[in-house]
């Protein structure tokens, strides 16, 4: 029996060549993150940490993307049912700026273990890291990507602010503005040429090159690994890093309470229409969202 990790239904977890494979398993939903599939990565991580045959854990998801975000029907849900019927009365992020605060800081804390935990985490990056997804890959030590992986937080334009944000150490001020002011996406090629990720691959070499770096930093000794990853977190500390994520949590609540139209006809859109449309309408007027970048040598 796992020490951590009990069981899966949302992630599939497995060990070879002392690289901890941690996989996001709803292919049918693009990997959309519920709270079961964050409980189970928090426990996943946990379980590498603690076992002597892992010295790194290789992150990736199953299917055709890597993670398209929240699954808002799951996420934003405060109601609890016992088997008797009877509602429990737990926190809604509906209610008021510090329950929204304190539902997002759970979730936090559930990621906040990728920065925490001792071992190397390796993402892998394909099809497309939106919003949520861009939460867990950018809070791991090293990120890799398919060339033509999108990658972004098109939430930015009408629901709130990343509640995870490390663009700004990922790309830096310029850039991390330029993607959240407007909630383009970039694919991972471009991404790569920024700092977003570290490097990018062609689809189909993707999985080889990933695998290949992984197994490289798994021939050093955890306990070294450790110290490297510690020193340049303990760095990222000293920058705010830790701090900032307690921030922009409590900005990204600030922000849900917007009454800016483009906010307010989301929440109407929601309400009446459903989510489909709600998105549509919220990224319709922004045309093709894709950045291109524009500099020599590109």
């Amino acid at each position: 029996m796992a020490r951590f990790l009990k069981s899966t239904t949302a992630i599939t977890f497995e060990v070879a060549g002392a690289v901890a494979h941690v996989t996001l398993n709803r292919p049918q939903t693009h990997n959309a993150l519920t709270m079961q599939m964050l409980d189970e990565l928090n426990q996943a991580f946990l379980e590498a940490d603690a076992r002597t045959d892992v010295n790194v854990i290789l992150l990736a998801g199953a299917g055709k993307s890597f993670c398209a975000g929240y699954d808002l029907g799951d996420a934003y849900s405060g109601k609890e049912v016992t088997a008797e019927g009877e509602e429990i009365p737990y926190r809604s992020t509906a209610a008021s700026i510090d329950d929204d605060c304190w539902s997002m800081e759970g979730m936090q804390r559930k990621l906040g273990v990728i920065f925490q935990i001792h071992k190397p985490v390796v993402a892998k990056l394909h099809g497309n890291c939106l919003a949520g997804g861009t939460d867990i890959a950018l809070a791991c030590d090293i990120v890799v990507a398919a060339e033509d992986c999108k990658i972004g937080f098109p939430a930015t334009r009408a629901n709130g602010t990343p509640p995870a944000n490390m663009w700004l150490y990922h790309c830096g001020p310029q850039w991390a503005k330029r993607l959240l002011f407007t909630g383009d996406t970039i694919l991972g090629r471009d991404a790569a040429r920024i700092g977003l990720v570290m490097d990018a691959y062609p689809a189909g070499e993707l999985d080889a090159a990933a695998e290949a770096l992984a197994a490289r930093i798994a021939l050093v000794d955890a306990d070294l690994l450790s110290a490297h990853k510690r020193v340049i977190n303990l760095g990222l500390e000293l920058a705010g890093a830790q701090t900032l994520q307690r921030l922009a949590t409590e900005l990204d609540a600030r922000a849900h309470l917007s009454r800016g139209p483009r906010r307010v006809r989301f929440r109407e859109d929601m309400a009446q229409s459903g989510l489909r449309e709600a998105l549509k309408n919220r990224d319709s007027d922004f045309g093709n969202s894709v950045v291109t970048l524009n500099w020599a040598g590109k």
